[in-house]
């Protein structure tokens, strides 16, 4: 068994399609209509284009809002995305105008940084040696 796809609740798909594939470096993988505006939208890592796609899911439940609130409030990511290099990968995001809200913190063999995906979301850059 293996994760096919995770997602994340996302305020606008349109915002979110633009910010994880111009500023995080994510390809679309699927855009399919669902009625109305929702789409079944996904994204993928360029370096791993069959791999755990990553939904970018219209946030109109009622649990929702409350649950992204909660989580951004206590400052705990939705998801984390590994990276080779959090400090270099910090420095190219700033630079791209992304804000953060931890700044590279290393923890024994562990990095991170938190960034705000735009959307209602804090998301997490983690590299472990």
């Amino acid at each position: 068994m293996r994760i096919y796809v995770t997602s994340v609740f996302v305020d606008d798909q349109a915002k979110a399609l633009s910010f994880y594939t111009d500023k995080l470096g994510f390809v679309k993988k699927h855009d399919v209509p669902l009625g109305g505006e929702a789409r079944w939208l996904t994204v993928v890592s360029p370096e791993d284009p069959d791999g755990t796609e990553l939904l970018l899911e219209p946030s109109g439940h009622p649990a929702v809002q409350p649950y992204k609130t909660a989580l951004v409030q206590d400052g705990i990511p939705a998801t984390s995305f590994a990276v080779d290099d959090v400090r270099a990968e910090f420095e190219r995001l700033r630079g791209l105008g992304v804000t953060f809200t931890q700044e590279p913190l290393e923890m024994g063999t562990v990095t991170t940084a938190v960034l705000d995906d735009t959307c209602g979301n804090l998301i997490q850059i983690v590299h472990t040696a």
